[in-house]
């Protein structure tokens, strides 16, 4: 689809300067020419612009327009031949130092809140699936960014014979239409891919580097590589840590009881975000739904596990 955009243009470049050179002293031939060598550079030009972020472009415009002004400025004090020279050497100064000084501008804007922070969606942030819950309460701003690569690896997922691994994928498959149907943050899928780096990891954090973005993930690894990489992580796992309700021995919990604990006579349930709830001399409620007073409360690497017998 992308190639015949492309040589539509082409082919409209080259009748343009086909019709401009019937009338001038270029003639029909080379005004075509003329058209298809402008055409080509401006659809190279522009596939080169789209790598750019748009901070970068901005700031690159910006150093541009700068530039051009400061040569306005001298050019009554140099010869012809020289102002051409003069105006090329300013347009790629300000090209150069706007394009590399556009981070910051875009920092600037950030603390007046008039540009949002983008935030890119690794692949086992999709799967995961509480990033959809978390969109749709309107807890997260700024555009959601999707790359085409991560889609590549959810599809890959999605077609493994592991049944596991398969419903895994599909249901990330799944997660993403929900997204773009309810997030109350924009959702957008963007072209952006980096063929000569081979980990999608790293391909996220050159994405996040290149679009001043966060990335949101539940890798561990990618969350320790970004960091070093100086690119923020927002991680649902630390997210559903920090949102878990505070327990404190002497309060009550209403559980139910599914199965004997590691101890003679202890029973285990779970709250609704997962926290392990062992009862004492709980075996014989193994089923019931009960009231327990909680007794203490104990924090492993793993998460917390609350202890508690039944009350009364």
């Amino acid at each position: 689809m992308k190639g015949v955009f492309y040589l539509f243009l082409f082919v409209l470049s080259a009748l343009v300067g086909l019709f401009v050179g019937s009338f001038s002293f270029f003639g029909w031939f080379w005004g075509s020419l003329l058209g298809m060598g402008f055409g080509a550079l401006g659809i190279g030009l522009g596939r080169l612009l789209l790598k750019a972020s748009l901070p970068s472009l901005l700031g690159g415009i910006g150093g541009v327009l700068s530039f051009w002004v400061l040569g306005k400025a001298f050019e009554n004090f140099c010869p012809d031949w020289l102002r051409l020279f003069l105006y090329l050497t300013l347009l790629v100064m300000g090209t150069i130092i706007g394009a590399r000084k556009g981070p910051e501008f875009r920092a600037f804007f950030k603390k007046g809140e008039f540009l949002a922070t983008p935030k890119i969606l690794d692949t086992s942030a999709i799967i995961d699936g509480r990033i959809a819950d978390i969109c749709e309460t309107g807890f997260i701003e700024g555009p959601l960014l999707i790359p085409q690569f991560v889609l590549k690896e959810l599809q890959y997922i999605a077609d493994l014979p592991d049944p596991i691994r398969r419903a895994r994928g599909r249901r990330g498959l799944d997660l993403l239409s929900r997204l773009q149907k309810h997030s109350k943050a924009p959702v957008r899928i963007i072209e952006e891919d980096y063929p000569e780096i081979k980990e999608v990891d790293l391909k996220l954090i050159e994405l996040a580097r290149r679009k001043g973005g966060k990335i949101i993930t539940n890798d561990y690894n990618l969350n320790k590589i970004a960091k070093l990489h100086g690119i923020e992580v927002l991680n649902v796992n630390e997210l559903s840590q920090a949102l878990r309700p505070v327990v404190l021995p002497g309060e009550s919990l209403r559980i139910q009881v599914l199965k004997e604990g590691k101890e003679p006579e202890q029973g285990v349930g779970y709250l609704e975000d997962g926290t392990m709830v062992v009862v004492e001399d709980g075996k014989r409620l193994i089923g019931q739904e009960v009231e327990i007073l909680v007794t203490s409360v104990l924090q492993t690497p793993s998460g917390r596990i609350i202890f508690g017998r039944e009350k009364g």
